[in-house]
């Protein structure tokens, strides 16, 4: 699995199915983190549960000293997750990406499903989009902070 992974003020994601007129807010989170992830065929549970406590755990939150020490459970940090297949795009060849490497939406959405519910489990808030559907993420990067993680 691989996740990008922004600190954040905030961000909310929208999202439009196919026939329906208009978008609506599906999530909505406060300070914390917007993370994007991606499946790829290997993934598993296993996957899922390990990206979880990594990103649970994850400690991009500045303490009183102004240093990075501190993960989202110090803070009261939320997560707003993200399925982005496109994180597994080839680019290494021509100018149109490949998506060979991204997992169908069958095996990609019940994983991605796990991270969440791991993430819940921590005691974690976590909100998400919705698989299927065009998604707009509206955010506000804090720092900015940026990380990619690959499990």
């Amino acid at each position: 699995m691989r996740a990008v992974v922004q600190r954040v003020l905030s961000a909310e994601v929208t999202s439009r199915a196919a026939g329906e007129s208009d978008a609506r807010t599906v999530g909505r989170v406060g300070r914390g983190m917007c993370v994007f992830v991606g499946v790829t065929h290997s993934d598993d549970e296993e996957s899922a549960e390990k990206l979880a406590a990594k990103l649970f755990g994850l400690r991009i939150f500045d303490d009183a000293d102004g240093v990075m020490n501190l993960g989202a459970q110090d803070v009261g940090g939320e997560f707003l997750v993200v399925s982005q297949f496109t994180l597994y795009g080839d680019t290494r060849r021509g100018r149109r990406p490949s998506w060979t490497e991204a997992a169908r939406p069958e095996h990609a959405e019940p994983l991605v499903d796990h991270v969440v519910d791991e993430l819940r489990s921590f005691g974690a808030v976590v909100e998400t989009g919705r698989f299927r559907t065009e998604m707009v993420v509206d955010l506000v990067n804090d720092g900015p902070v940026t990380l990619v993680i690959d499990v």
